[in-house]
């Protein structure tokens, strides 16, 4: 498989302006649980595809697809609490990047900025 790199300034933006949601959420707005505990899930698979396409010309539905693969295998990684098991437990930083805690809810979310990022790339290529 040979990788195209590809920069693209749009997808950059939305990248950062989605980043920038998620330190909100994180930060800002983390007493909303609704919004703490869900959304930001649905907002970090946009982040991911948005992140990676700003480099990378990859097939946008092959891109999402590995994308709610991964997050679903972070997920998995969380039940089996693999952030401790490889010594980040008090690395609060690294924590927050994995997780800790595994639950069905946050791949439904995971699942739902996928159908999303579907829907935006259907939208844009007709």
């Amino acid at each position: 498989m040979k990788i195209n790199f590809k920069f693209d300034y749009k997808s950059l933006l939305i990248a950062i302006f989605i980043f920038i949601v998620e330190v909100l959420i994180a930060t800002k707005l983390k007493n909303i649980f609704f919004v703490r505990a869900y959304l930001g899930d649905v907002f970090v698979v946009m982040l991911m595809y948005y992140f990676i396409k700003a480099f990378f010309d990859f097939n946008s539905k092959k891109l999402i697809v590995g994308i709610f693969i991964f997050s679903c295998l972070m997920e998995f990684a969380q039940y089996f609490h693999f952030g401790e098991l490889m010594g980040f437990k008090d690395i609060r930083i690294v924590m927050i990047m994995l997780g800790n805690s595994f639950s069905w809810l946050d791949i439904l979310c995971y699942f739902a900025g996928c159908v999303i990022l579907f829907l935006i790339t259907n939208i844009k290529s007709e």
